[in-house]
């Protein structure tokens, strides 16, 4: 009975951290394509409403990274404790574009005379950011080296072919999310731009999307059974399938400009594309090496620690689901957050 216990608990958590890590793709993935896409828009007017279109919100988002880090450390520290060398430098590159992306944010408003330069600092610290996290999620997914319990690989194993290409795949998805954040809260121009990037980089993420699916079987033998042996292919085969039905939602939104489809349109494709990654690596934290019960902290701990999720995580819903319902609409160009 024990271990029926202990495993429940284990999954339990796993999924906690899931939804800690899909909510903070969802919050700032946008944030930080907004920032990618500052150099296509250099009106200055332009700027300030994109800025203002996130401001109210944007500095909320960092909380369910947090919470993904903070939980994997305290649940499975075995995987923490492997992972983290593993990534040392893409972690490290992702926390210094977050930080200058933050900096950037405030510091713009302050100066005129330099202005300029937070601008490149916002788009270059959202650019770093987003890359590293790609990066991390191939090097993750195509394996670390691992040896007794401890990291055994060296300090280039993350920089690959593939993980490169998640991170430009990430790169271009945050973008999506970010053009049709515009195409909501936008009016005029602006809106008509977001509008045409959105087709674009629909059809870059279509490529990527299709790009990091064939490649994936090619890394492990297992990632290739999961997917295309009979009979996985019978449920495996619903996620393209979904994700070509949504696209095709996507595209009539676009075509019709209905303004808030595209937004939760390209989130549902994240949602479809993160539920491909659950597949690929389930039961695995550290794939193809530690499983969520080998690598789980013990019973009591996740017990205790669990009880201080359930009541944080639907404060921090509410409070955030609060926070983008009174700043909901369109944002009005004549009148600033800041």
């Amino acid at each position: 009975m024990g271990l029926d216990v202990d495993v429940d608990i284990a999954t339990l958590w796993a999924f906690v951290i899931a939804f800690a890590v899909f909510v903070y793709v969802v919050m700032d993935g946008f944030d930080l394509g907004l920032g990618m896409l500052f150099p296509l828009f250099p009106n200055k007017a332009d700027r300030n409403v994109i800025m203002n279109s996130v401001a109210p919100v944007w500095d909320g988002n960092e909380t369910w990274l947090v919470l993904g880090g903070g939980g994997l450390f305290a649940a499975f520290p075995l995987a923490y404790a492997v992972l983290m060398p593993a990534l040392y430098t893409p972690i490290i590159a992702m926390l210094l574009g977050l930080v200058f992306r933050g900096v950037a944010f405030e510091f713009r408003w302050r100066t005129r005379r330099e202005r300029n330069r937070w601008d490149v600092a916002f788009a270059g610290g959202s650019l770093l950011a987003t890359l590293a996290q790609g990066v991390a999620l191939g090097a993750i997914l195509q394996g670390v080296q691992v040896e007794g319990r401890a990291y055994a690989g060296g300090w280039w194993d993350w920089l690959t072919p593939f993980s490169v290409l998640t991170g430009v795949a990430l790169v271009i998805g945050y973008s999506l999310l970010g053009a049709t954040w515009l195409v909501m809260k936008t009016t005029g121009e602006l809106r008509e731009r977001a509008y045409r990037l959105s087709w674009w980089l629909l059809l870059a993420m279509l490529a990527a999307i299709t790009a990091v699916s064939a490649a994936t079987p090619f890394l492990n033998i297992e990632y290739a059974y999961r997917w295309l042996a009979w009979p996985h292919i019978l449920f495996t085969a619903l996620v393209p399938a979904a994700i070509a039905g949504v696209t095709a939602l996507l595209l009539r939104a676009l075509a019709n400009r209905r303004d808030y489809q595209p937004f939760f349109l390209s989130l549902t494709l994240f949602a479809l594309a993160f539920a491909g990654l659950g597949i690929s690596i389930w039961p695995y934290i550290v794939p193809r090496s530690i499983t969520i019960w080998q690598a789980a902290a013990p019973e009591n701990s996740q017990l205790f620690m669990l009880v201080g999720v359930a009541i944080l995580v639907p404060i921090i819903l509410a409070y955030t689901a609060w926070a983008y319902w009174v700043f909901r609409g369109k944002v009005d160009p004549e009148a600033g957050y800041h």
